[in-house]
């Protein structure tokens, strides 16, 4: 347990924390005028020009939360908290702009990207902070517990948030490990085929020294396979279990065999007079099945997908097209198409979807054939 507890205490700040974005200075913009005009409006306030100042003094923590979580929620409960006594000490019932309102996005920011200390002590600045602030007031318990809810509810969403989001980039994280690792099985089946044939080759050729004719085209064979393989190899490939059920890796062949008479329908065009190295066909069918795959399971009413390989300027594109209605499916097509898209950008391509103008969605896919970028 407390191991557990203590490797919660080191968990670092989560990454992509930057700031201040185009969308901060719009927000705090408009906090900036809207608490300008209820400062102005309202007759409640007692001190209607101070409550403004003080919100206007602090929307800059709008544009650094995310970079500083923990300085933001400090600056903050103290001047909030400082705000709450003045009004103690003048005997007079606090209140504020309910434009401050915005001001729960910092709390949020803390436990969204902060450090677990972070989230801790922040935790407690603001604990201290409301207690402090009750003091002068004359809310009654109710009033306190939704003040409680309030921010403690914005800390939930940002630790929601940040487990979502980290979620997420596991499953992603996983399925590209999986997509490398069917990769490189593979490549390791292509690599060892060209091996073989350069073995073979070198045999003849030291079988009878004598006969140049023989040992000038062996070594021609040897040289065109051992391209091949430069070709194919582009990236380290690590030792890996191969299952008892693993199949070579499919190719053109099997990308024609996805035709189907349907419904829907599904044609078939390969305009590729280019023999492909065994990788890039092996990319290119299992992005295309994919593509299929998600027509037949997302297109409403589809009664055609149209499948199509062609070659342009030193690339190989792959288009997958159905005349279904729009569906739900997002861009980005599931996890299916995350890791195609994943083992395409190992090859140096890359692999887009998307409903397509015309009607129906459009998948498209582009591989140099230069090999591995």
């Amino acid at each position: 347990m407390w191991r557990a507890l203590d490797s919660m205490w080191l968990l670092p700040r989560a990454p992509g924390a930057q700031g201040p974005k185009t969308r901060d200075v719009l927000l705090a913009i408009v906090a900036a005028l809207a608490a300008i005009v209820e400062g102005s409006a309202r007759t409640d306030l007692v001190w209607p020009i101070a409550a403004t100042v003080v919100t206007l003094a602090l929307l800059p923590l709008l544009l650094w939360r995310r970079t500083h979580p923990l300085a933001c929620v400090a600056i903050m409960t103290a001047t909030t908290t400082g705000f709450s006594i003045a009004h103690g000490l003048a005997l007079i019932e606090p209140n504020a702009l309910g434009t401050s309102a915005v001001f729960l996005a910092v709390p949020y920011a803390l436990f969204r990207w902060g450090s677990a200390r972070d989230c801790v002590v922040g935790a407690v600045i603001v604990a201290v902070g409301l207690a402090v602030s009750s003091l002068p007031s004359s809310d009654t318990f109710t009033e306190i517990i939704a003040g409680i809810a309030f921010l403690g509810g914005a800390m939930a969403l940002g630790m929601l948030r940040r487990e979502r989001v980290e979620s997420r980039e596991r499953r992603l994280e996983a399925v590209r490990a999986a997509e490398r690792e069917a990769l490189a099985r593979d490549l390791h089946d292509t690599v060892a085929h060209h091996v073989s044939a350069i073995v073979i080759h070198a045999q003849v050729a030291s079988a009878d020294p004598g006969d140049t004719a023989r040992v000038a085209e062996s070594l021609g064979v040897i040289e065109g396979e051992a391209h091949a393989v430069l070709a194919d190899v582009r990236s380290l490939v690590h030792t890996l279990r191969v299952p008892a059920d693993y199949r070579p890796p499919a190719g053109m062949e099997e990308l024609a065999g996805l035709a189907d008479p349907g419904p829907p329908e599904v044609a078939v065009r390969v305009e590729a007079a280019v023999e492909l190295p065994t990788m890039v066909a092996s990319t290119l069918y299992r992005i295309a099945q994919e593509g299929v795959a998600n027509a037949r399971r997302h297109a409403r009413g589809a009664t055609r997908v149209d499948v199509s390989i062609t070659v342009d300027e030193g690339s190989i594109r792959l288009v997958v097209t159905d005349d279904g209605a729009a569906s739900a499916m997002t861009s980005s097509g599931g996890h299916g198409l995350l890791g195609m898209a994943e083992r395409a950008a190992l090859l140096g391509g890359e692999v887009a979807s998307g409903p397509d103008p015309a009607g129906g969605w459009t998948l498209r896919a582009s591989i140099p054939l230069g090999g591995n970028a």
